[in-house]
């Protein structure tokens, strides 16, 4: 690559095109400097918010120093792309159905890791059509990058109270990937944040995890005792999950800005075997074998048969009283895991403390 014939104000524009052209909607850039964001890292893992998310402090400062994780980066091409697969009136109907399962409406297609790291891979591959070979790595939700502050440093939103990104046109109902870049791309101007005195997702917070804006105590956030949690659910939760077995999108769902988002065009996020209407009861029957072949391409199959029975177990001690829900349950009382069999004990007993229809 000779640098010297590049017109880099160009290709920045370039890039933003070929980006929108491969189904982003919008990419943004911006310089390395992190050291706001890693002072706030800082601050989160010393109060312990991170809970038993080891990953977040393993690496050091690789997350906040994009050099250090990747040599030679100067830049970093941040692009987003919505993920909603419906309109909010059915999520939120969904949300207080107490019969079906409610799944963090990102998990329903395929897994966005797969779907956005392809994207990024055939954006390195234009860039390098006009560039010539050029340093770079890519990255989706998958290592130690601090995605949310370089969205907001490349102007794609602003990082809200409930800690989604946010964006004036679209809400916070997208994903994000990155490339990290040797190119010295002109930088884009970092988002203004326009949350003002709106309190709506710290007030709606089943288990009030939001602690303080823009502050999450990711012990107690459904989507940490869902996905990321192994072993037992503290029982001060259980009731507050409701019927989330996947994720939660309650703080999203009431955020004001939401009422910009679109319906995403990207085929691949759209609900995948009826995941978005699912009865509790039905996928409580799955066996190991069914669990793995209906979440196969999935990021719902990361956390295992074990926690998904758990969740479902939960959900269903959740739901009104119902002798079909408690024979279901009683079909797994004495499976292997301790795991399940403690949620499947709690589940019985809350069904069975709950009042009797008429």
């Amino acid at each position: 690559m000779d640098a010297n014939n590049i017109d880099f104000k160009q290709l920045a524009q370039e890039i933003k095109q070929l980006g929108q052209s491969l189904g982003f909607q919008q990419v943004g850039i911006t310089d390395t400097n992190l050291s706001t964001a890693e002072e706030q890292l800082n601050s989160w893992l010393d109060a312990g918010f991170h809970g038993d998310l080891n990953y977040m402090q393993k690496h050091g400062t690789k997350r906040t120093r994009p050099d250090e994780l990747h040599t030679g980066t100067v830049r970093i091409i941040s692009c987003r792309m919505d993920y909603l697969p419906e309109p909010m009136k059915q999520t939120d109907a969904l949300m207080k159905d107490p019969v079906r399962a409610y799944i963090s409406r990102y998990s329903l297609g395929r897994d966005y890791h797969k779907v956005i790291r392809k994207k990024l891979q055939k954006l390195a591959d234009l860039i390098e059509q006009k560039t010539g070979a050029f340093g770079y790595r890519a990255f989706v939700d998958s290592a130690p990058v601090m995605e949310k502050a370089i969205a907001q440093k490349a102007g794609l939103g602003w990082i809200g109270k409930h800690s989604n990104v946010l964006n004036k046109e679209a809400g916070s109902w997208f994903f994000l990937g990155e490339l990290y870049v040797d190119l010295p791309l002109p930088i884009d101007t970092a988002a203004d944040e326009h949350c003002g005195r709106c309190t709506d997702c710290i007030d709606i917070c089943p288990t009030k995890a939001i602690v303080a804006p823009y502050i999450v105590d990711a012990r107690r956030c459904i989507s940490y005792l869902t996905i990321e949690l192994k072993g037992s659910i503290p029982v001060e939760f259980r009731h507050a999950i409701g019927n989330r077995i996947y994720g939660c999108d309650d703080c999203q769902q009431v955020c004001p800005w939401n009422r910009f988002a679109n319906l995403t065009e990207e085929k691949d996020f759209i609900a995948r075997h009826h995941l978005d209407t699912v009865n509790l009861i039905d996928i409580f029957k799955w066996d190991e074998e069914t669990f793995l072949a209906t979440t196969e391409g999935s990021a719902i199959r990361r956390i295992g048969y074990e926690s998904w029975i758990r969740n479902i177990a939960v959900a269903l001690g959740n739901a009104p009283h119902n002798e079909h829900i408690i024979s279901t349950l009683k079909e797994k009382l004495h499976d292997e895991s301790p795991i399940i069999r403690e949620h499947v004990q709690w589940a019985i007993q809350q069904q069975e403390s709950h009042p009797k229809a008429l």
